[in-house]
């Protein structure tokens, strides 16, 4: 499995924000649902070692993400929900920066063929604040995959986009999914019904579903993911 966690607890303070979540993913697109609050970005937040959990275990392509953080970052890629972005730089600048952070050798061609994965050509000389939020979010996943992780995590990556940009961004993630391990976090059902296979859906920090997409369905006789999700995170 690229993840594994188990019995991963976050507490801040006296609250659970994350109480006891086991779960595994492999390649392919994991869609990772709740409402707000239920503990879905703190679970990506350590999972790619930027906060460190309370309790529990969790690793990443076999890397332990407390004990070796460095290897998993190696292994990952993540955009955040904020997209943090230096909107300063010039696109195909920020993509050499983030190389050089990964200190990757003699990058040009692999800046070359992730600005064409990501439709970012015609934008790849103008300042990143020039830029529409669909390609902002184009440099963000830009950045994630230029390491060409196995792990991809995304927080919230098409909040915000019109329908022709989300179109984009989906088949994006489409196409990654076929070689890598996606973990999807958005609230919009529809475009968890159009890419995920599996589906995990986390309420009150603890996980209240587990299954593949059509299993879930199956289950709840037929009904809408947007209904099963109300009537699990609906208490």
């Amino acid at each position: 499995m690229s993840i594994l966690v188990e019995s991963l607890t976050k507490v801040y303070g006296t609250q659970k924000a994350v109480d006891g979540i086991s779960f595994s993913a492999k390649p392919g697109v994991l869609g990772f649902l709740g409402p707000n609050g239920a503990g879905k970005s703190t679970t990506m937040k350590i999972l790619t070692c930027f906060i460190p959990q309370t309790a529990g275990k969790g690793t990443v392509c076999g890397y332990d993400i407390e004990k070796q953080p460095l290897e998993v970052k190696r292994n990952i890629g993540y955009l955040p929900e904020s997209n943090p972005l230096y909107l300063d730089m010039y696109v195909k600048e920020s993509l050499a920066f983030i190389a050089s952070v990964h200190q990757m050798r003699s990058p040009q061609k692999r800046i070359a063929d992730i600005i064409e994965q990501t439709g970012l050509g015609p934008e790849q000389h103008k300042k990143i604040g020039q830029l529409s939020k669909g390609y902002r979010q184009r440099v963000g996943l830009a950045q994630a995959i230029l390491h060409n992780p196995s792990v991809l995590i995304l927080d919230e990556p098409t909040s915000g986009l019109d329908p022709n940009q989300l179109i984009g961004i989906r088949q994006l993630i489409l196409d990654l999914g076929k070689t890598k391990t996606v973990v999807l976090s958005t609230h919009i059902m529809q475009e968890v019904e159009a890419v995920c296979d599996h589906v995990i859906i986390i309420n009150k920090g603890k996980i209240v579903a587990d299954d593949t997409l059509s299993g879930l369905t199956g289950k709840n006789k037929g009904k809408s993911l947007e209904s099963i999700f109300i009537n699990l995170t609906n208490d």
